[in-house]
Parts: structure tokens; C-alpha cells; sequence
């Protein structure tokens, strides 16, 4: 496995491969790595002929400056478990390779970006487009992995792609989770003992509401699940909405939509947590 840090480095080998018209499989990342990164870089390398893996912690998608500083980096490992996985090359970027220069774009993605992670993280979505149609620039894929647990994120990339009419394939990844049921997050790793403890009912209350479809309403469902969530001292849910899976605006009846979503961010101190499930 080889490791580039520069833009240079990374066409060159890249340049290489397609010599050969191999088809390039790409996975963005913000390092800090668990099992959910690794089976995207699995499946990457199983649909793929080259593997590209990048690590970049990407400032213009904090909105709140101290979460950026707080995010774990553990590039070290993160190595390790890509070489375990088979990718063929780690692009580990400075931010100057990134953004030689300040990156003013404005994206507009309509009401994909207005609701849930869009209202409470301002500018968060502009900041992904940044970097990933920077990142998609230089890379070039044919193919590039990313994790249904970012539902909305996903949402916002598949729109990217048609708005800059880019010929690379989005491949969606279902969530991958502990054996208790909590979606995998790098930000997992910063919970106390009893704040993880307590998170693995994020997901306990969304399977729920599932089974409880037919039984209750959306409004009643909504509500069911935030108290339910809220009433362990650790957690305080931030938003729960269900949503239409395609244009993410929130649904009243269960008719409204044949493939509605159930979006979630919730609050382990001062660790954001957010999870789905389709319904």
C-alpha cells in the first residue's frame, strides 16, 4: 500500500494505473477509522481494479470550530487497518493541497439542505461540497463509497454529482453498527462508559418505531420516540423527523411517501450522535 501526502504524488500514481484502463474506486474519509469505514474500503476494493482511500479532516464543514479540534486523528491506525483491507493508496492531503487557495463556491441544494443536519449545522453542507468535488477533482473516480448512516450527506453528494454533471457512479452503503445496535462513529470513541452505554438506545427506539408503524402515527411516533430517547439522563435528542427518502421534507401520514425515513441527531454530552432508518 502506498501512502501519498500531495496532489502530484497522487495523479502520478493514478496516472499509472489508468495506463492500463483500470476502473478507480474512491472512499472520502475523515480518518479516525472503525468497521463501518473498512467495509466501505472493502467493498472498494472487491468492485474495483485500484483503491484510492483519502484522510482529510476538512475545516470548512465544522460549523462549530471546536468539534473540529476535538476530532480524532489516529492516522497511524487508520493505515494499518487500509492495508488489512487491500486499498492500494492512502491520499493523506494538507489542507494547502486541498485549498491552495480559499474556497469561495456557494452551493445551493434547495431543500435538501434546509432541514435536520441543514438547520442545525449551518454551512456544514457547503463545506462537504468543498471538499468533495475537490476531492473528486483530483481523484477522478469511477466509482466512490459513502455510508447510509449520513443519509442526508449522501443526499447532498447524488445532487453535487448531477449539478456538476460528473461521471462518477455514487455507491450507498448500509449502515454498519455494533453488536448493540449504535450506528459506527469515529465520534463513539469520545463517549463516557455510561454515555455509550446509554446511546444504544438511539437505535433501540428507531427499530422500534418500525415495528410500531402501523400501530401509530407520525406525529405519535415522532413523540415516542424523542421521550423515549430523553428519558436517559445521558442523551438529549436535538431533532427526529420522518422524512420523504428522496426530497427529505418531512411527511404527515404514512401514505405520503413509499419510502419514508426516519432522521435522528442526538446529543451524549457534548458528542453528536446522528442515525436513520428507512420505515
Amino acid at each position: 500500500m502506498k501512502i501519498a501526502d500531495s496532489v502530484v504524488e497522487l495523479q502520478a500514481i493514478l496516472a499509472q494505473e489508468r495506463k492500463e484502463n483500470k476502473c478507480v474506486g474512491f472512499v472520502p474519509t475523515m480518518g479516525a477509522l472503525h468497521e463501518g469505514h473498512i467495509a466501505l474500503a472493502r467493498r472498494c476494493v472487491a468492485e474495483n481494479d485500484f483503491s484510492v482511500v483519502s484522510i482529510f479532516v476538512n475545516p470548512t464543514q465544522f460549523n462549530n470550530k471546536n468539534d473540529l479540534v476535538k476530532y480524532p486523528r489516529t492516522l497511524e491506525s487508520d493505515c494499518a487497518l487500509l492495508q488489512s483491507a487491500g486499498v492500494d493508496v492512502v491520499f493523506v492531503p494538507s489542507e494547502e493541497e486541498i485549498y491552495p487557495e480559499p474556497d469561495l463556491r456557494q452551493f445551493d441544494f434547495g431543500g435538501l439542505e434546509t432541514v435536520m443536519e441543514g438547520q442545525f449545522r449551518p454551512g456544514h453542507f457547503n463545506g462537504v461540497a468543498q471538499v468533495v468535488s475537490r476531492l473528486f477533482e483530483i481523484v477522478k473516480p469511477d466509482r466512490a463509497y459513502f455510508g447510509e448512516k449520513d443519509f442526508q450527506q449522501l443526499a447532498i453528494i447524488q445532487s453535487l454529482v448531477k449539478q456538476l454533471n460528473l461521471s462518477v457512479e455514487i455507491v450507498p452503503h448500509p449502515t454498519v453498527r455494533e453488536p448493540d445496535g449504535l450506528a459506527m462513529s469515529s465520534r463513539n470513541r469520545l463517549l463516557t462508559p455510561a454515555q455509550r452505554k446509554s446511546a444504544a438506545a438511539i437505535s433501540q427506539a428507531l427499530f422500534e418505531s418500525k415495528k410500531n408503524k402501523g400501530r401509530l402515527s407520525i406525529s405519535e411516533t415522532k413523540n415516542e420516540v424523542i421521550n423515549q430517547i430523553n428519558s436517559r439522563p445521558e442523551l438529549r435528542v436535538e431533532y427526529f423527523d420522518l422524512v420523504d427518502g428522496g426530497t427529505l421534507q418531512s411527511v404527515q401520514n404514512w401514505e405520503d411517501s413509499d419510502q419514508i425515513v426516519g432522521c435522528i441527531a442526538v446529543y451524549a454530552g457534548d458528542v453528536r450522535l446522528i442515525d436513520n432508518i428507512r420505515m
